[in-house]
């Protein structure tokens, strides 16, 4: 289960992290930890770096470079007009498989042995 798990989370992570966003500006390691809180344990750092360089090169997110107390610059990043209409699309799509979904599953009738 864990791989199907992990593959049906490639397809909606782009959507849980601008979902994140749109409650509030954070930086790479403070998106990992909320989804950490969250329930989403074995998220690997790298896989979001990865996805805000994405969501960046696509204008869903704008940059600002905010110092920090340690080390260099962190990158904050926060929902661009774009990156909220995507989010929108994300719900419309999210309400319209999980309704299908679970008619399915409420039709289903358990196997007889």
């Amino acid at each position: 289960m864990a791989s199907q798990m992990t593959e049906m989370l490639k397809g909606t992570l782009e959507g849980i992290v601008l979902a994140i966003l749109a409650e509030r500006s954070a930086y790479g390691y403070e998106i990992t930890a909320t989804l950490r809180d969250r329930g989403f344990v074995d998220i690997a750092e790298g896989t979001i770096y990865a996805l805000l360089v994405r969501i960046e090169q696509k204008g869903l997110v704008s940059v600002e470079k905010v110092p920090s107390e340690k080390g260099p610059p962190r990158k904050v990043y926060s929902l661009s007009t774009s990156g909220r209409e995507r989010l929108a699309g994300f719900w419309e799509s999210w309400d319209f498989l999980a309704t299908r979904l679970d008619g399915l599953r409420s039709e289903a009738k358990p196997e007889k042995d």
